[in-house]
């Protein structure tokens, strides 16, 4: 997503355990697992601009993120069957001279139709069970969904809109080699 806008990058792995942080609020559990893989990160390149992100799925009452087995990703989709829930996606952008971070939630409707069967057949295809809330919308998740109310960068990963304006706000522009 950040290479097809025009914005060089190299991926590194933050090695944070995400299952270290337990908040109850789905914004605030977002912010501080991005804030805490972008400082993991740019304490190894304290040069670069580093961009984290995280996501976490709530119903307004509880927050959940990946799935931690089959049968949890089984369970998570079932439960969320002719329901909405928001997608809440932290973003944190630090380097040298920024240090700035953002929420943006993006609100998804399941689907009442969605069978047994095609969950079953879901889980055990694999797609979703890295990704908050057990589903990837931009894949063969596409058919537990009806209807998406938000930001479409925020539910595949990140709040691009977003964090190209605090990049902009920091001298980032689209150049030729740039794109």
């Amino acid at each position: 997503m950040l290479e097809s806008a025009g914005i060089r990058l190299r991926c590194e792995s933050s090695g944070f355990d995400e299952r270290s942080v337990v908040v109850p609020d789905a914004a605030e559990m977002a912010l501080v697992l991005a804030r805490s893989k972008a400082r993991s990160v740019a304490q190894r390149f304290p040069d670069a601009w580093v961009i984290g992100a995280d996501q976490v799925v709530t119903d307004g009452v509880s927050a959940w993120g990946k799935p931690s087995d089959p049968a949890d990703h089984r369970r998570q989709l079932l439960s969320m069957r002719g329901k909405s829930h928001e997608l809440v996606t932290g973003f944190c952008v630090l380097g040298p001279d920024i240090d700035e971070s953002g929420v943006e939630r993006t609100r998804m409707f399941v689907r009442a139709d969605v069978d047994e069967a095609e969950v079953d057949a879901y889980v055990a295809s694999g797609e979703g069970s890295g990704c908050a809330g057990g589903y990837a919308v931009e894949g063969r998740g596409v058919f537990l969904f009806e209807r998406i109310e938000g930001d479409w960068f925020n539910v595949i990963g990140l709040p691009l809109l977003q964090v190209m304006t605090v990049l902009r706000r920091h001298g980032w522009r689209a150049t030729p080699e740039r794109g």
